[in-house]
């Protein structure tokens, strides 16, 4: 370790966030740095489920969580992807799936050979070309495994579970792994008066905690990053105009299904996110389309069971931090900023966040092109996840409701505005290597709301169309077939990773 090796390392706030960040930052670091997590029990957490997807199963197998034992300590189950209600049109139904559509023939996209077979005679949905979304449409579910043939290794998961019951999964291995957890609310910040670098926090009790690089897990007030470092917010409720949000757990009407299913509403969108034990119900909204009784109301007469608590509201803004990283203060999970979970993004944001701070970890340097990497690297992170979901609400043809009429006329970022043009025209999708949401993923949604290329690529064109014809219909097949020989999911559930209690 040099003389300039970071030794102390805080984070403020517990959490999902928070204990995330300190158990990986212990095993990565391996004891080379004190590890302090300061958390109040005084300050509540609103969750009642959360929705993930894919990257958390490498998060985990970097910790060397087994699955099994994460799943049956947090209530747990499998997740193929999810389904859309009434979003293009009321009436209307598609599937997000994880994983591909299909394979490539002969270089070309498996949606571009779809397209064209489309406009020559009637097709299913393109979830029938999907694993993921075959077996989330019957109920089914079956780990891949490390040497799953075509058509099981197109199959992706992620999971739900009980964030909460997450983070103290997480903060047993933290503490085992040497992080050291303080309890407090925090008073007072002191900072450096030449640098401007947060030196140490003092809790209520009297105890200053001091520390050389801060990671502050503290939520939507982001206590250091913006509360003393002014560091401030870049607002996205024009392009995102839900503020609010109301959430809600009730009993399991039926067996836990493996997908997330979100529903449009007049003025929002409602989430449903089926654990073990429970179903997670929200509604996200506009409070300035709805007001705050009328939304708890319209969650309360779209669940399926019996409340199991009372509905807990959040108000929130759509946005970033303008830095992520400021002096020597790294923000996560909603300091950070926060998207609506429509596509399940906020734990993969922490998880990026992290990984992105392992890979240029400072020294007490602060080097700024380290800093500003980090900054620019997160920026594009989170405005590539903000215009994949405003594409839910613009590409709708909803007209009932005055929010609809408002989504339909929002003006699109040139980022996703370019991407659109080339999707309208010849059904292209680029992506470049960093993007969260895959092509496949943009396709599913795309054509889900009904937003259907004048054209396809001419290389299509060099494909036999009786011969491609065959190919999509083997394809097909197969994917049916391996689907109806999986268990069921809650079948399999049971026996791989029930929870005790719910047992």
């Amino acid at each position: 370790m040099s003389n300039h090796s970071i030794r102390n390392v805080v984070i403020v706030g517990g959490g999902t966030g928070g204990w995330m960040a300190a158990a990986s930052l212990s095993v990565l670091l391996e004891r080379a740095v004190k590890i302090t997590l300061v958390e109040s029990d005084e300050i509540g957490t609103v969750g009642v489920g959360e929705a993930t997807i894919p990257p958390l199963i490498t998060f985990n197998d970097m910790l060397g969580i087994d699955e099994d034992e994460f799943l049956a300590a947090t209530f747990g189950t499998f997740k193929l992807g999810i389904e859309f209600v009434d979003w293009g049109a009321i009436g209307e139904r598609y599937f997000h799936p994880f994983g591909p559509h299909g394979t490539s023939l002969r270089g070309i996209h498996f949606h571009q050979l779809y397209l064209r077979q489309a406009r020559r005679s009637a097709l299913p949905d393109i979830r029938e070309w999907s694993m993921s979304g075959v077996a989330a449409g019957l109920c089914r579910f079956a780990r891949p495994g490390p040497d799953a043939r075509l058509p099981l290794s197109q199959l992706r998961y992620a999971f739900h579970f009980d964030a909460a019951l997450y983070a103290r999964f997480l903060r047993s291995r933290a503490e085992q792994s040497g992080v050291e957890r303080v309890e407090g609310k925090i008073v007072d910040v002191e900072l450096d008066s030449a640098s401007g670098h947060v030196n140490s926090v003092t809790l209520a009790s009297g105890e200053k905690v001091a520390g050389e690089l801060f990671v502050d897990c503290s939520g939507f007030r982001g206590l250091l990053i913006e509360e003393h470092l002014n560091t401030g917010y870049e607002d996205w409720s024009q392009w995102l105009p839900c503020d609010r949000a109301v959430a809600l757990p009730t009993a399991l009407a039926h067996p836990p299904e493996p997908f997330t299913r979100s529903t449009a509403r007049s003025a929002g969108w409602q989430w449903r996110i089926p654990l073990q034990h429970r179903m997670g119900n929200g509604l996200v909204y506009s409070s300035a389309h709805l007001p705050r009784d009328q939304a708890e109301q319209m969650l309360l007469e779209n669940v399926e069971a019996e409340p199991l608590g009372d509905p807990r509201h959040l108000a929130f803004t759509a946005g970033r931090r303008r830095l992520a990283w400021n002096r020597n203060v790294v923000s996560l999970g909603l300091s950070s900023g926060f998207i609506e979970p429509l596509e399940s993004t906020s734990i993969h944001l922490i998880q990026s966040g992290i990984s992105k701070l392992i890979a240029l970890f400072p020294d007490r340097r602060f080097n700024p092109a380290e800093r500003d990497e980090y900054n620019r690297q997160m920026r594009e992170v989170y405005e590539d996840v903000r215009d994949f979901i405003i594409v839910h609400y613009y590409a709708t043809r909803r007209d009932d409701s005055q929010f609809w009429r408002d989504c339909r006329a929002i003006i699109l970022p040139d980022s996703l505005e370019a991407k659109l043009e080339l999707w309208r025209s010849k059904g292209r999708i680029f992506r470049e290597g960093q993007e969260l949401f895959n092509v496949e993923s943009w396709v599913a949604v795309l054509l889900g709301q009904g937003v259907i290329p004048a054209e396809t690529e001419p290389a299509v064109e060099a494909v036999d169309a009786v011969f491609a014809a065959e190919a999509l219909e083997k394809m097909r097949f197969s994917y049916r077939r391996m689907a109806e020989h999986m268990p069921g999911h809650a079948e399999f559930v049971a026996r791989a990773c029930a929870a005790k209690a719910a047992a």
